[in-house]
């Protein structure tokens, strides 16, 4: 058996990291010839130096601050667990509702359990407003400028276009969810959009998948005391237990 030192395990998990997004601690432990709780512990430190975020039965590298996938490679990733988000979501909102949708692919995948609602819907969302057509929603666009690779509505006319509105739910996709740093979003202008939604509504919902805690983005959104958060049991049962101290949250068993 080949003994790896310390430090030479720890390199070679941020280099399996490299090459692709999820290393799991099983394969860590064939690879090194080293224990369960000896790969949770290096898992532990590489977490406290910020260079990792464990996730469900593994861990990946934490994204750069302005790092952002595009709306089309958002869709395809998670699938189920923004499914199962979505359809939770949906039980918070009542007939006659007026709600702000945000751009993105979790808040997307609210759309289908909206029809039976009869709601009202201002989003900035562009690839939003064909399925909420599609399945007759009311819907309202705001103004702004189209965002490249995430098809969001954003800049000051955005702003001040949500501004106009009142809403008794705002529905929000985010990109980080961290327990010191709140939630956070790459782009200022689309972080500046989703703070004026979340003022001129009643209740705020943030729709999270896994993949997004332990993640920090460029542009401070609002803390967690400012929202209601849904994601999945993906999320680990450590996290749960922290979040619950700062926020109201939902946890859909997959």
């Amino acid at each position: 058996m080949i003994l790896v030192l310390t430090i030479e395990r720890q390199d070679l998990i941020l280099s399996l990291l490299k090459e692709q997004e999820v290393v799991k601690v099983k394969d860590i432990c064939d690879l090194t010839n080293a224990s369960e709780s000896t790969v949770r512990r290096d898992l532990t430190e590489l977490e406290k130096r910020q260079y990792i975020k464990r996730v469900h039965g593994g861990a990946s590298l934490i994204k750069q601050k302005r790092d952002e996938p595009t709306f089309v490679e958002k869709t395809t990733r998670n699938y189920h667990e923004k499914e199962a988000i979505s359809e939770q979501a949906v039980s918070h909102i009542e007939a006659g509702d007026s709600i702000f949708l945000d751009a993105g692919s979790t808040t997307l995948a609210l759309i289908p359990f909206l029809a039976q609602k009869s709601v009202v819907v201002v989003t900035n969302g562009i690839p939003h407003v064909p399925l909420l057509i599609e399945h007759n929603i009311e819907t309202y666009v705001i103004a702004g400028k189209a965002k490249q690779g995430t098809a969001a509505l954003t800049g000051t006319k955005a702003v001040e276009s949500v501004r106009e509105y009142r809403f008794d739910k705002c529905f929000l996709g985010i990109n980080g969810v961290h327990l010191e740093q709140g939630l956070t979003t790459p782009d200022p202008e689309e972080a500046s959009v989703k703070r004026a939604a979340l003022e001129q509504a009643q209740a705020t919902y943030v729709l999270a998948d896994s993949s997004k805690f332990g993640e920090v983005s460029f542009a401070n959104v609002a803390s967690l005391a400012q929202v209601n958060l849904v994601t999945t049991n993906h999320v680990s049962e450590e996290q749960q237990t922290a979040l619950r101290k700062q926020t109201n949250l939902e946890v859909v068993s997959l």
